[in-house]
């Protein structure tokens, strides 16, 4: 008997550490699968949430005819882009930040045969009024808008204002329903690394949720629009995602999704979102003005490099250089100069020049502001009195797809004169043309800007236009054209 305890006792000290072993990996399998269930109830509630509030939008734009004859191997394609390609690719690069509203024109529209373009896109429900947050581009130009709220109901929409410096607007639908309003989250305190649920419509599917990570604050100089400051995310984002909200796991609305880094138009990993505080600013904007009001400097300004700050006895690349004042402008009546370097505005340090714009476009006009300049080795500070940037529509930056010799335009911004390697800040540049057009037979390319319209000078788009209606193009008229540092002269006539 006394052989037997011996022998068994031998066995539990021989087999115990493999038990503890087994029961502590068990234990460690239970934590890891309770940790992911959690994760995976956190997702599940920020859809339950956010679902709701997201609505489906379709965009019906009705194409005017144009003038010049269309290729008919094109026809039901924009006449002014390649099938197969984004209308910047041959300006910017394949590269190129892709929008996800993608116009599907087909052959024959409806009713009298006329043609025109559809496409899809997303938005979010802000109030129980009816008002939805959407991008520009995927209402901006549409003469009809179809709401589609969650349960398949669908309503007319109507466009309350839009601003396409940031690539939002604002629409309304007239529901007898009530309708659950998203909560807009603090973009302020996104963490690199954040858990994010991008919902919305892509390629028309709706109420699709994706995951991801905040891969990214603050990214600027992307060349989508004229203020950036983007929320990055790796949450598979696609054309039809297009306004739809970009949430945190309590559901609350942190960006509105708004362009894609892609080669194939498709999900690549790199999406782009507008920032939640930047949305509620231009949202609030628009429903009090139907305009976006926006503060003004009257400053041209440039990033620097390090031999540009060398140059001005300067360390570090952070601030915006002055490379022009208006006359008569804010800046001028307090007193900066040609040359001056912003390093901080109302004691927040610039980065670069993305930042000081947008800062002060966001300053309420006769704000006074204090700058804080480097010159001649020594900083100073200024005082100055913001004021409206007047004339909004038309400073802004434009497109022009349909003027009847064939070419894309769109106004200079320092990032695009950064892009092409050149100074200058006032003219248009070709974004596209269209084969076999007016101005391809005169030689005009992708990426010519043009300075002069018969010795007139042209500062913007519209210059452009009001120049070409009231020229008789029967008699032709002369382009000063730049290309790189070169220019050039073009003459442009129909042929007979």
């Amino acid at each position: 008997m006394k052989s037997l305890v011996t022998i068994l006792f031998s066995l539990f000290l021989l087999f115990s550490p493999f038990c503890s072993k087994a029961i502590s990996e068990d234990s460690q399998t239970s934590k890891s699968i309770e940790l992911a269930q959690g994760l995976s109830a956190a997702f599940e509630n920020a859809a339950k949430v956010i679902s709701p509030s997201v609505v489906n939008i379709s965009a019906v734009k009705h194409a005017k005819p144009i003038k010049q004859k269309i290729n008919p191997a094109r026809r039901g394609q924009n006449p002014f882009q390649n099938p197969n390609q984004n209308p910047y690719e041959d300006f910017f690069g394949d590269d190129f930040f892709d929008k996800f509203f993608r116009h599907q024109m087909p052959p024959q529209g409806q009713g009298q045969g006329d043609q025109f373009q559809q496409g899809l896109g997303t938005g979010v429900i802000i109030d129980k009024e009816g008002h939805i947050v959407t991008n520009n581009h995927v209402v901006g130009d549409a003469d009809e808008i179809t709401v589609r709220i969650k349960g398949g109901k669908e309503y007319k929409a109507e466009i309350v204002g839009a601003d396409p410096k940031t690539d939002l607007a604002v629409i309304k639908i007239k529901v007898p329903a009530d309708l659950e309003p998203a909560t807009l989250g603090d973009s302020d305190s996104l963490k690199i690394g954040e858990w994010v649920l991008a919902a919305g419509n892509p390629f028309g599917l709706d109420n699709t949720i994706t995951a991801g990570i905040v891969s990214a604050k603050g990214r600027s100089n992307v060349g989508i629009v004229d203020y950036e400051d983007f929320i990055q995310t790796d949450a598979a984002i696609n054309p039809g995602n297009s306004g739809g909200p970009l949430v945190n796991l309590r559901g609350e609305v942190v960006g509105i999704n708004s362009a894609i880094f892609s080669k194939s138009g498709g999900y690549m990993g790199i999406g782009f979102s507008i920032p939640a505080k930047l949305v509620k600013n231009v949202m609030d904007s628009l429903l009090d003005n139907g305009r976006v009001i926006r503060g003004w400097l009257g400053v041209m300004i440039q990033n620097l490099d390090e031999d540009l700050s060398k140059s001005f006895n300067y360390e570090g690349t952070k601030g915006a250089l002055v490379g022009d004042v208006t006359k008569d402008s804010p800046a001028a009546k307090g007193g900066l100069r040609q040359g001056d370097i912003v390093t901080a505005l109302n004691g927040e340090l610039i980065e670069n020049v993305t930042h000081l714009r947008r800062m002060v476009a966001e300053t309420k006009p006769g704000t006074k502001i204090e700058l804080t300049v480097f010159r001649n080795g020594k900083t100073d500070k200024f005082g100055i009195n913001i004021t409206e940037l007047a004339n909004e529509m038309a400073q802004q930056t434009q497109e022009n797809s349909e003027n009847d010799i064939g070419i894309a335009l769109r106004d200079i911004t320092p990032e695009i004169a950064q892009q092409l390697g050149i100074t200058k800040t006032k003219g248009v540049v070709v974004t596209n043309i269209e084969p076999g057009s007016v101005a391809f037979r005169a030689g005009i390319q992708p990426g010519d800007v043009i300075l002069q319209f018969n010795e007139k000078e042209i500062e913007t788009s519209q210059d452009f236009e009001k120049s070409l209606s009231s020229q008789d193009k029967s008699k032709g008229f002369r382009l000063t054209i730049l290309n790189g540092e070169y220019k050039r002269y073009v003459f442009v006539k129909p042929l007979n």
